[in-house]
C-alpha cells in the first residue's frame, strides 16, 4: 500500500436510510404486537464502514448514491458531519434513497430488515475513473452494484491497490469481482450458497482455492469470526455485551477490518478488533450508534467476556 496516497480507504457501493421499531417480542405469524420505539436512522454497508474507518481516525472516502428524498437528506446530512469525503457521492434527482423497516426485538437485540433500493441509484461502471480508486491505499466494495464494483476491483489489482468485500448474498456476476478481492469476509450463509459445501471450512477452503484471495473469511453474528489465511484458519471468538440492537454490527465489523488493514494488524488482532468494535456498536440504537473510538476496543479485548470454543464447534454441528 502506497503511504502517500490522499486517502487510507475509499468504499464503493450502499447506503441506506433505516426506519427502526422496537417490539417487545416477535408474535407468531399473522399477530399483533405494539412497537415500542420508531427511529429513523442512517445506515448502509459501505457507507457505515466508511464511517466507522472516519471515526477510527482514518483518510476515508466514500463513492456512491444518494435519493433527494426525505430519507436522503438524513443519510447527506449524517455523512457531511462524519469526516468523510463526498466528492464524489451522486444525488440523485427524483430518485428515493434505499430504505429499510427494520424490527428489534428488545429481548435479544436481534433485527429483521425488509429494504428496498430504486434502479435510478444504480451505479454504472463508467461513472467510476481511475483516479477515483488510485487515490487510496485500501479499497472496500460491496456487491449489489455487482458491474460498478467489479470495475472498481479491477482499477485496484492493475495498481496494486488491496481490496476487501462485504458481501452477505449471491449477486449476479460476482464471479468477475472475486478474482480481483484480496480480503473476502462474507456472511455465514454466502460460503455454502455460493460453494454448495455446508461445512464452513470447507467452503472457505474453496473459495481460498478457487479465486486465490489472501483470506477469506467469514462473520458468524454472536459467534465471531472464522478466517483462513496461510493455509490455517483464525477462529475470533465474539464479545458478550449488552446487546440492544445488532443493525450496523457487520458494517462496522467490516469499517474495523479496513482500519486492521491498513493498520497492518496480523490477521488474528484484525478480527479481534474487528469483534470488539461490532460488539460496541450493538450497545446502542442504529446502524452507526455505537461506533467507539479504538480505547473503548483495546479495554473490552483487555477486559471482555467472549464467547467459547464449544460454542462454535456446536453451531458447526
Amino acid at each position: 500500500m502506497s503511504a502517500t496516497a490522499e486517502f487510507d480507504v475509499v468504499g464503493v457501493g450502499l447506503n441506506a436510510t433505516d426506519t427502526m421499531l422496537v417490539i417487545p417480542h416477535f408474535p407468531s405469524y399473522g399477530g399483533k404486537v405494539p412497537f415500542l420505539t420508531e427511529v429513523l436512522s442512517p445506515g448502509g454497508q459501505v457507507a457505515s464502514a466508511m464511517v466507522c474507518c472516519s471515526a477510527l481516525g482514518l483518510r476515508t472516502k466514500y463513492i456512491g448514491t444518494i435519493g433527494d428524498d426525505q430519507r436522503g437528506d438524513i443519510q447527506w446530512q449524517s455523512l457531511q458531519g462524519s469526516g468523510v469525503n463526498l466528492d464524489h457521492v451522486q444525488r440523485r434527482t427524483n430518485c428515493p434513497n434505499q430504505s429499510a423497516y427494520i424490527l428489534i426485538d428488545q429481548t435479544t437485540g436481534e433485527r429483521t430488515v425488509f429494504w428496498s433500493r430504486s434502479d435510478c441509484l444504480k451505479i454504472d461502471p463508467e461513472e467510476i475513473t481511475p483516479e477515483q480508486i488510485t487515490c487510496a491505499r485500501l479499497l472496500h466494495i460491496d456487491g449489489h452494484d455487482t458491474p460498478a464494483v467489479a470495475h472498481a476491483a479491477r482499477i485496484a489489482r492493475q495498481h496494486g491497490i488491496p481490496v476487501t468485500v462485504d458481501v452477505d448474498t449471491i449477486y449476479k456476476g460476482f464471479e468477475h469481482v472475486l478474482p480481483n478481492v484480496d480480503y473476502l469476509i462474507t456472511s455465514s450463509e454466502f460460503p455454502e450458497r455460493w460453494t454448495g459445501e455446508a461445512d464452513p471450512m470447507k467452503a472457505l477452503i474453496l473459495l481460498q482455492d478457487t479465486y486465490g484471495m489472501k483470506v477469506a473469511a467469514m462473520t458468524l453474528g454472536a459467534h465471531g469470526a472464522l478466517a483462513r489465511v496461510g493455509g490455517r484458519f483464525v477462529y475470533s471468538p465474539a464479545f458478550v455485551v449488552n446487546c440492544l440492537d445488532t443493525t450496523g454490527a457487520g458494517d462496522v465489523f467490516h469499517g474495523a477490518f479496513c482500519y486492521s488493514v491498513v493498520k497492518g494488524f496480523e490477521i488474528g488482532e484484525a478480527l479481534e478488533f474487528a469483534n470488539a468494535m461490532a460488539a460496541l456498536n450493538c450497545t446502542a440504537m442504529g446502524a452507526r450508534g455505537g461506533i467507539s473510538p479504538e480505547s473503548e476496543a483495546r479495554a473490552l479485548i483487555a477486559r471482555g467476556e467472549r464467547r467459547t470454543k464449544s460454542e462454535f464447534k456446536a453451531y458447526r454441528t
